[in-house]
């Protein structure tokens, strides 16, 4: 399965759009959003995908961003969860504790620990775990980022947004 990662979109609908389009050209079946939509609008903008969404520290109207996953029929899950696709446990955080996304990665009961928060990608396996953080959709003056992953293989890619 083809898994669409992104985070931090802060209300940059039009990041968001491409971020869509990239991944039904690329055959994406599900997304997660790791969190920071900020006030919740923007969530709208996923109508019509399969997608599963945390929060962020940066979530201001937690209930409009829960209101908002259920009129577009999405999957809001929160501040945590744990994703299972073609056998692997993938865990969903946002980040905001460093501590925390570590400790998900080194007790090695997830197979995949995404996260974001921090805007910077990261992509490296620790511990046969597998990290990614697909920086920030938004972007903030540099170009948006999101990242795919095929779950059958494990492989990744941080992709731009053009």
């Amino acid at each position: 399965m083809l898994l669409g990662i992104l985070s931090d979109t802060h209300e940059h609908i039009q990041n968001i759009e491409k971020g869509i389009a990239l991944f039904r050209e690329r055959g994406v079946e599900q997304i997660v959003h790791l969190g920071d939509y900020c006030a919740g609008p923007s969530v709208r903008a996923f109508k019509g995908t399969n997608i599963t969404g945390i929060l962020g520290n940066n979530d201001g109207d937690h209930l409009r961003i829960e209101k908002n996953f259920r009129e577009i029929g999405g999957d809001f899950r929160w501040e945590f969860c744990v994703l299972e696709c073609d056998g692997l446990r993938i865990a969903c955080y946002h980040g905001t504790v460093p501590e925390i996304t570590e400790a998900l990665i080194l007790c090695k009961q997830y197979d995949v620990v995404l996260c974001g928060h921090t805007h910077e990608k990261r992509h490296e396996t620790i511990g046969g775990v597998l990290v990614i953080n697909p920086g920030s959709a938004h972007g903030f003056e540099k170009k948006g980022t999101v990242a795919i992953l095929d779950t059958s293989n494990r492989k990744a890619e941080m992709v731009e947004l053009l």
